[in-house]
């Protein structure tokens, strides 16, 4: 409920002619009013100050100061100079602060004591908050009811049980809404308990207008009223139906009577449906017109020839197919895991053989010269590291550089070295 000084620094050409007029706020801005500066003391926005209370002082803060309190005043329909508007006191003092606090710390435990009481008299009213003046001597108790309530046997037992003067208020649910505070389905702080200080009564026309759904739920408030931002835009729908025919809910066709769904006031459409389909055709209001002066001289059209909407928003299209690991090919994956199943199945006994007669990889044939330690050979039938038998060149004997050819291998068991140069 702060309002911004947009004249905070509008130079006065006048002293005298400067507003006397301040605005204090109480509760954390949950209530206003206005108070006179007879000595144009120098407040700012954000000073404690000490007003007139009842029988006592109170404890408030400065809220706005200068020319644009005139406007609030103007807005509030309250004088400038009203006789028994109140004064500022002072700058609240150590000791002020120090009894408002005492005061406020007290409030929390009279709302639930007071619910109590007037539960216990039977009286159906509910108890929203209560504001206890800074000086403690005096207190006001904001309460809810449908009706009138007889409270004066209530008074009573207050004034006993808390030694105040008691003052009762009747508030709605919008302003206890205001009071308690809350942010809207609209992502922002409740209007209410910002800048909305009037609150006009909303019904459900105000959404019918507006082509709304009747949702409760979606149209109702923290508060659990019809949202007051339904009147915000009503002026400005009703206006512009204006241009809109009346009494074209039902028209007249050959197929048969078509009904109002809708009127579209930014394309200036009202949307009919047949009762053979569901479809919904919309018509100008120019057709709209004409169908219905063609009803009053008793002939019935053979069709609506309905407006054909063509939607400016381009047509979204899917995006393509990104591959953001890499140019990966899946086949390539694929045939690893073949490859590595095959490899854990083992061979099959009715594999294939490959071309020329010999065996596939998984089938190998081993003979007895090339059985090695683990088949059963003796360790030394591999012949030793350096040795020229190794790569089947004879050795060299008397300079002479001649290939000996290689005789068949004894099968009882491997070839001594022979003892010769090497290369």
């Amino acid at each position: 409920m702060n309002a911004h000084d947009w004249l905070k620094n509008l130079p006065l050409a006048d002293t005298e002619s400067q507003c006397r007029v301040i605005e204090v706020s109480f509760s954390q801005g949950t209530r206003k009013d206005f108070f006179t500066n007879p000595t144009l003391q120098p407040l700012e926005k954000g000073d404690l100050i000490a007003v007139e209370g009842v029988s006592g002082f109170d404890v408030g803060e400065v809220s706005l100061t200068g020319e644009i309190v005139r406007l609030q005043l103007k807005k509030r329909g309250v004088k400038e100079f009203h006789p028994e508007m109140k004064k500022v006191l002072r700058l609240a003092t150590d000791r002020d602060i120090e009894q408002w606090k005492q005061s406020k710390s007290r409030e929390a435990e009279a709302v639930i004591r007071s619910r109590a009481i007037a539960k216990q008299l039977r009286l159906d009213m509910k108890i929203s908050q209560v504001e206890i003046q800074a000086d403690g001597r005096k207190a006001t108790f904001f309460y809810i009811a449908d009706g009138r309530v007889d409270f004066r046997e209530l008074i009573k037992v207050y004034a006993n049980e808390f030694k105040v003067k008691v003052e009762m208020r009747q508030i709605g649910a919008r302003q206890e809404a205001g009071k308690v505070g809350g942010i809207g389905s609209c992502g922002r702080e409740l209007c209410c308990s910002t800048w909305l200080t009037d609150f006009k009564s909303v019904n459900t026309a105000a959404a019918r207008y507006q082509n709304l759904s009747i949702n409760q739920t979606k149209l109702s408030g923290q508060c659990g009223r019809l949202k007051c931002c339904l009147n915000y835009e009503l002026d400005t729908y009703l206006d512009a139906l204006q241009h809109f025919p009346d009494n074209c809910d039902v028209l007249q066709v050959a197929k048969g009577n078509a009904f109002l769904i809708k009127k579209d006031i930014f394309k200036n459409l009202m949307w009919y449906t047949l009762p053979d389909s569901n479809k919904q055709y919309p018509l100008s209001i120019d057709r709209v017109k004409k169908i219905k002066e063609l009803n009053r001289q008793g002939v019935r059209p053979e069709e609506l020839e309905p407006v054909e909407i063509v939607s400016s928003k381009p047509k979204e299209e899917e995006p393509e197919f990104v591959e953001l690991v890499g140019q990966i090919s899946l086949k390539s994956l694929d045939r690893a895991a073949q490859k590595k199943r095959r490899q854990q199945q083992g061979p099959r006994p009715d594999q294939p053989r490959r071309e020329g007669g010999a065996p596939q990889r998984n089938q190998p044939q081993r003979g007895p010269q090339q059985r090695g330690p683990q088949q059963g050979g003796s360790p030394q039938a591999r012949p030793p590291q350096g040795s020229s038998a190794q790569n089947g060149n004879a050795p060299r004997s008397g300079g002479s550089s001649r290939q000996q050819p290689r005789g068949p291998r004894s099968p009882r068991g491997p070839r001594p070295p022979q003892q010769g140069s090497g290369n």
